[in-house]
């Protein structure tokens, strides 16, 4: 687990082959000038849609539809449905739809189009040609939004439930929130309503978060999950706690604050407990680390939670997730994951990182198969970003078409979807 956790935290390993049909970014190419962005050799990106409003996470239809949710509401809608009707790449039809909503969650299960908002998820039947009309049905409602991670990111596991992130609205469960010298509540009582995977059954309209299931906990907030049908398991990538240096300048300098704690990577089963509060991962460390809210000197350790399979760079944010499913990449990518990282603020002074893409190559039990390769950079700008409001673009969310063509969704510059395919060797 060191080793795997060691190299995992190299970003210099941007060209490193994972696997023999796979390979990341060439760190001496030039962005494409274009789009703005790098992808491997083989693959091309272009630009899709511009201007769609605040993009986040996207699902495709057969029928080559793309639906986008947003965050922000965009001319009082939203979502937003594209489509290419001309093949040339770029979308020509642009529908708004879900008004007086916003939201985060986008997915396609049985031939329904699920949409989650901060507070519920709610599904429209999946139309056969543009957005979804009439009033949405109500799967969930009544789930609390205090701000902090209230955003409802899901995912479908084939069977009859869908999965739901609810996450912690605190950054270490301290008595007093963000206050330096505050102690970490031990047992901490947000755990019982948040901090976790939540399972729903999709047979059931009107549920409220009672109704489902605590499937997984000690997740701080896991904004990038998703099923992993090969493995017949669920994958989460969470975002590791801010301000170690703030509350803790006597255990924790500057750099140590920018790199810690790693972003981890993990395999979820049920009854599985990720470890937030208690506990983070070093990559220097054997074991997870006791949080100095709980008495940790930045070396103690914790059996309070599961290691992960993969710890990426600290503050990196994890923003979606998914899984390769069809045939028409390359054969390396095959069952892996993609999981886009878009940055975050918490390593002031520091330059800022993340802004990118990767690919985790994995095989058909959904174990590793190689390491992590930089799948698609230059979303920012910039070479160095003090700021992520400084940034051009962050990537946010993720979808792959029927086609294979990988969508990236982007939340800066009036919003953009990027659309990158594998072109030849």
């Amino acid at each position: 687990m060191k080793k795997i956790i060691a190299v995992a935290a190299m970003t210099a390993a941007l060209a490193m082959p994972a696997a023999a049909e796979v390979v990341g970014v060439n760190p001496s190419a030039k962005v494409d000038e274009a789009t703005g962005i790098r992808v491997p050799a083989g693959f091309k990106s272009t630009v899709f849609a511009d201007g769609v409003g605040f993009a986040r996470h996207m699902a495709v239809s057969e029928s080559g539809w793309l639906y986008v949710a947003l965050m922000r509401p965009q001319d009082g809608f939203g979502a937003v449905a594209l489509k290419d009707t001309d093949g040339d790449g770029k979308a020509d039809e642009r529908k708004y739809f879900a008004q007086g909503l916003t939201g985060t969650g986008m997915g396609i299960e049985g031939g329904k189009l699920y949409y989650g908002t901060n507070t519920s998820i709610l599904r429209w039947d999946v139309p056969t040609d543009g957005a979804p009309v009439g009033e949405a049905e109500v799967v969930v409602s009544g789930m609390e939004d205090r701000s902090q991670h209230a955003a409802k990111p899901f995912t479908f596991d084939g069977a009859g439930h869908i999965y739901v992130n609810i996450g912690a609205p605190s950054n270490a469960c301290m008595e007093k929130m963000r206050t330096k010298g505050s102690p970490g509540m031990d047992p901490c009582p947000i755990l019982e309503e948040f901090g976790g995977i939540w399972r729903f059954d999709l047979s059931k309209a009107g549920q409220s978060q009672a109704d489902g299931m605590r499937y997984a906990t000690g997740v701080r907030n896991a904004m990038a999950l998703d099923w992993n049908s090969a493995a017949d398991s669920l994958y989460l990538a969470q975002h590791g706690r801010d301000q170690l240096q703030s509350f803790f300048p006597d255990l924790y300098d500057a750099e140590a604050s920018a790199n810690l704690p790693a972003e981890e990577f993990h395999r979820v089963g049920e009854g599985a407990d990720m470890g937030w509060p208690y506990g983070y991962v070093d990559p220097s460390n054997d074991g997870r680390v006791l949080m100095p809210e709980y008495g940790g000197d930045g070396k103690m350790t914790t059996d309070r939670g599961q290691m992960p399979m993969i710890a990426f760079p600290g503050h990196w944010a994890p923003n979606d997730m998914i899984f390769v499913k069809g045939d028409k990449l390359p054969m390396g990518y095959k069952n892996g994951a993609l999981i886009a990282f878009h940055g975050s603020w918490n390593r002031a002074p520091l330059p800022q990182a993340g802004y990118r893409v990767v690919f985790v190559p994995m095989d058909g039990q959904g174990e590793l198969a190689g390491d992590w390769v930089t799948f698609a950079d230059g979303f920012p700008g910039m070479e160095v970003v003090k700021s992520p409001r400084d940034a051009k673009h962050r990537p946010t969310g993720l979808a792959e078409g029927p086609d294979g063509a990988i969508y990236i969704s982007s939340l800066m510059s009036g919003g953009r979807i990027y659309r990158v395919t594998y072109e030849s060797n």
